[in-house]
């Protein structure tokens, strides 16, 4: 199976060629992203620990799920296939702001996105892929950034960026 490749962008979001995943993070390329928020019907957000076996961050805790899109794939379809690879359930996605972040890893790698935060809604028990998923839960937001700021050992170097960013979002939005 071919490597999962990666659409580098320009800081407009405009598609300047793909390369593999791998090679991207190791060059600190920018690249498209996107990071999925599942909420559901008590504003609570339903966070993932990340499998024990991930190349890296394993067992830290972040959003609901994030990856990259695929070629031809819109913010939103690409968003609605990883949910159901990781998660295991389908629920509409709408996109809600996009930025560019660059966050380095002890390993030599490097995410540099121009991140799409996409928002959807569920209210159901996820079905979780335990290739990607050691565990989940439902959490509020307050404590969440509590957590994030006890804790920051505990969550992955883009959830304290991106939630930090969808938090102060969500807030002016009630």
């Amino acid at each position: 199976m071919d490597e999962e490749k990666v659409i580098l962008v320009d800081t407009n979001d405009n598609p300047i060629g793909v390369m593999p995943k791998m090679e991207a993070h190791k060059k600190a390329l920018l690249h498209r992203a996107f990071s999925v928020f599942i909420l559901n019907q008590n504003g609570e957000l339903l966070l993932q620990q990340r499998a024990l076996h991930k190349y890296h961050s394993p067992g830290l805790w972040t959003n609901t799920c994030c990856s990259h899109q695929r070629e031809g794939e819109t913010n939103v379809f690409a968003g609605k296939r990883r949910l159901k690879e990781e998660m295991g359930f389908n629920t509409s996605l709408k996109e809600l702001f996009s930025f560019i972040y660059k966050a380095p890893f002890d390993n030599g790698l490097t995410e540099y996105e121009l991140d799409h935060v996409l928002l959807g809604y569920y209210e159901d028990i996820p079905d979780v892929n335990p290739e990607e998923v050691q565990s989940w839960k439902w959490m509020d937001l307050k404590q969440i950034a509590f957590a994030i700021k006890a804790n920051p050992k505990d969550y992955t170097v883009w959830f304290k960026i991106i939630f930090d960013r969808f938090y102060n979002y969500i807030k002016t939005k009630k």
